[in-house]
């Protein structure tokens, strides 16, 4: 119940391996997502609440730094970049190989219920209330998106990788609001993680702002709606992706990746067709992000960010970027490899 994965793939290559032996290991939910880098900075997905970030799976790694050497890490060698590796970016070397724990993962009770407009409020409330309940089996997502008539959508997204006899038991409050679209049905775990691909794709232009949310207050909820009513781009949304259960009870100092308890990554994702429209999506992302800076926790999802400077690269890092300084002094004392969420050396 190992996998050692060559660099250069894609979620979607991993999970078709491994799903042939009826096993997954956790990782992102858009498979053309590369799996190098989202592993190192923490990967959050699905099977979260069952069996932790990708980087809690994370049992060894072959690294090549920038002096040429070769270092073999898992935890009897090398231990402190096993560590690093598991949530500190690309910061410490090339990752030529790495090994995965693996999971029994096959049938998922999966899909998504969606709001009509005058429901939008509501569906945010039931969301938290419900994501606050949820087993480590069920992970639930909700996003925000705009019809193409101008009404907004709310949207809750779950994967359930339990016995499907306690399922309809278990979504049951996902359906009390009334009438809704329910796409929750059986599914392969494979076919799930491929199903958000086509939101994705090619020479769509992008810009994205994230934030941690630890409650989804009236404040929060109000200004998502405002923000969301007057998108310029119809395939712009806000998702709320859930992190919690196993993944939540890791002590924050027990890898890189600090940002543990129950908690929403919040990901203002802009995309676009056109260059000519940029500066206007770019524009309402950050207004959009400013008004939800101050309701914000201080941690933020590495993977996520862009080119935001040193303070939300701290944040990234929180509590343990001290610890990081020392690994990437060990390890990459000249900063080679800076063209990231950079962790500078100490002197």
């Amino acid at each position: 119940r190992s996998a050692t994965v060559q660099p250069g793939l894609t979620l979607g290559d991993l999970d078709r391996a491994t799903q042939a032996f009826g096993l997954a290991t956790p990782t992102g939910v858009v498979s053309v997502t590369g799996l190098s880098g989202l592993a190192l900075g923490g990967g959050l997905g699905w099977l979260n609440g069952q069996h932790g970030l990708t980087c809690d799976n994370l049992l060894a790694a072959e690294v090549v730094t920038a002096a040429g050497d070769r270092i073999v890490t898992d935890a009897e060698q090398s231990p402190d970049l096993l560590w690093g590796l598991r949530g500190g970016g690309g910061n410490f070397g090339v990752v030529t190989s790495f090994t995965f724990r693996l999971h029994p993962v096959q049938q998922v009770l999966a899909g998504a219920v969606s709001y009509p407009a005058e429901k939008s409020r509501a569906a945010l409330r039931l969301y938290h209330e419900f994501a606050r309940s949820c087993p480590d089996q069920l992970s639930a997502n909700a996003s925000l998106s705009r019809l193409a008539g101008g009404d907004i959508a709310v949207s809750i997204a779950v994967c359930y990788a339990g016995p499907f006899e306690h399922g309809d038991k278990l979504l049951r409050p996902l359906r009390r609001l009334g009438p809704a679209v329910d796409a929750i049905e059986p599914m392969s775990y494979q076919t799930f993680q491929e199903a958000p691909d086509v939101g994705f794709p090619e020479g769509q232009q992008h810009y994205w702002k994230t934030g941690s949310l630890t409650d989804l207050g009236d404040e929060v909820i109000e200004v998502m709606l405002e923000f969301v009513a007057r998108m310029p781009s119809p395939t712009s949304g806000v998702g709320l992706q859930q992190l919690h259960g196993a993944a939540g009870r890791v002590e924050p100092t027990a890898t890189a990746y600090p940002h543990r308890g129950d908690r929403y990554d919040c990901l203002i994702l802009s995309q676009w067709p056109d260059p000519a429209e940029s500066a206007q999506n770019i524009d309402w992302t950050r207004e959009f992000f400013d008004a939800m800076d101050p309701l914000f926790d201080a941690g933020v999802y590495v993977n996520n960010l862009g080119d935001e400077g040193e303070l939300r690269v701290g944040q990234a890092y929180g509590p343990n970027y001290d610890r990081l300084v020392a690994v990437k002094t060990k390890y990459d004392p000249t900063n080679f490899f800076r063209h990231n969420q950079n962790i500078k050396p100490g002197p």
